[in-house]
């Protein structure tokens, strides 16, 4: 995926060494093209596939996603009726209710729960900036946005929803309505609707990744190759924002006093090796985030935790390993990929706790960094999932910073395990027939086997849900 074809020449990048590779081969149109090692290279259309999968998936939020979703629709309703809604009707997934209720909502002055997203997003709201709705918000609304939420009457209701990601908000002023319905993922509006006219009315699809890029092509030694061979300048654009955004609010969850302070502890308690950084840096940005910290991230698969535990420990190897730029973008799309690929068969919101996956796939993006060969990255995702596939999502909020800690260190065992020669093998438990196949055991084990587990974590959580 994504070879350059000069004459008869096909460029690629060996992650080991460092440095491009060139080989010649007799073709003379771009198709799929063996590399020196027999494998099949991509052709350039699945590298642009590949290149539309990140670009899609690695976006700025600023806030956990799940609140600043209800923010968005919130505004537009705001927008949509002209005013402010003097009375709200809120119909929520269970998983909404779940990922919002511990987390402070950035920008509202330390306000947590369901009523501060979408009282910040109707007074301070700025509807075409999507998931950075609410990242310009003078602090001199708090004071309004919190007396909106203690003087609005705002109905919250677990729906009678399949969809894991729902949300349905109404809002009622001088005779009027205006309702906006969001699914499937967090900026999918389907509904727009004044008093009876629909201004938006699409249909809504039992799939969640409906009107998302297809993804059934992912597969783990094409992911590789689309890291070796796609050009830097076409990767760059899209990579290096999540460098720097994660890394800033990482810093920021070292630097400050932010929710369980995680991150601080493991570099406090348990020192500079590169395996503890790896994992302090992930744990410090989700202690940052989940408090309330309004600086941005780049989210993955819907989830800033995700996109920072996928990310941040690739930064801690590149530093100690002396790793170029490119390498370390090249392993970023690898870690990236590969946490998509996993989250493609579980789903946005699940059970199954979202750091796992983006804890495998640092641990990948790192044996990409240190070794390359698909045989250790494959065995370093194999082992890794072996390990930790049974934690489960109990919302967002403090704790997630610990297991992002855990998911980061079971990348790494994932990995250490490989160079040791030693590795889970097939049928001992969800370990699959290849990498690609233990992939897929864990989707089933997530969307059909934790379904019933979702509902008691939700029963625990609040009564709100009693389905």
């Amino acid at each position: 995926m994504g070879k350059v074809v000069i004459g008869w020449e096909i460029r690629g990048f060996n992650p080991k060494i460092g440095t491009n590779i060139v080989d010649t081969v007799e073709a003379t149109v771009i198709i799929k093209v063996k590399s020196r090692k027999g494998r099949f290279i991509m052709d350039t259309t699945m590298s642009n596939v590949y290149l539309k999968i990140l670009a899609e998936e690695l976006v700025p939020a600023t806030g956990c996603t799940e609140p600043i979703a209800l923010a968005y629709a919130a505004a537009i309703v705001k927008d949509t009726l002209g005013e402010n809604p003097e009375r709200m009707v809120i119909e929520v997934s269970g998983n909404i209710i779940k990922n919002v209720k511990s987390v402070v909502v950035p920008n509202t002055g330390g306000a947590k729960g369901i009523e501060a997203a979408v009282a910040v997003g109707v007074i301070a709201g700025q509807r075409q900036k999507k998931l950075q709705v609410i990242s310009c918000v003078d602090p001199s609304l708090h004071g309004e946005i919190w007396a909106y939420m203690k003087n609005t009457p705002m109905e919250v209701t677990c729906a009678q929803t399949p969809l894991m990601l729902d949300i349905q908000i109404t809002g009622f002023a001088n005779n009027h309505s205006a309702m906006v319905r969001i699914v499937n993922h967090h900026t999918n509006v389907v509904q727009i609707q004044k008093d009876d006219v629909y201004l938006q009315n699409t249909s809504v699809s039992a799939e969640a990744e409906d009107n998302l890029q297809d993804k059934s092509c992912l597969n783990v030694a094409e992911i590789i190759e689309f890291a070796n061979f796609v050009p830097i300048e076409e990767l760059k654009p899209i990579l290096s924002r999540q460098i720097e955004y994660n890394q800033a609010i990482s810093k920021e969850g070292l630097q400050g006093d932010w929710g369980a302070n995680v991150g601080k502890i493991l570099l406090q308690d348990f020192g500079n090796d590169v395996r503890n950084k790896a994992k302090a840096y992930a744990a410090a940005g989700s202690d940052a985030r989940m408090s309330g910290c309004e600086m941005p991230v780049i989210i993955l698969s819907g989830s800033g935790n995700q996109g920072m535990t996928a990310s941040l420990p690739l930064l801690a190897y590149a530093e100690e390993l002396g790793s170029s730029e490119e390498q370390l973008l090249r392993a970023l799309a690898v870690s990236d990929l590969v946490t998509i690929h996993q989250k493609t068969g579980i789903g946005r919101l699940s059970a199954f706790c979202g750091a796992v996956s983006a804890g495998v796939g640092a641990g990948a993006g790192i044996a990409y960094l240190c070794d390359g060969s698909f045989e250790a990255i494959a065995h370093t995702v194999a082992n890794a999932l072996g390990m930790i596939s049974g934690t489960i999502c109990d919302g967002a909020k403090p704790s997630c910073a610990a297991k992002i800690a855990s998911a980061v260190e079971a990348g790494i065992l994932g990995y250490h395990m490989y160079c040791s020669k030693k590795e889970f093998r097939r049928g001992e438990g969800i370990i699959g027939s290849s990498v690609d196949d233990t992939i897929k055991n864990i989707g089933i084990l997530a969307k059909q086997g934790m379904q019933e587990t979702d509902q008691v974590i939700l029963k625990i959580m609040t009564e709100k849900c009693e389905g």
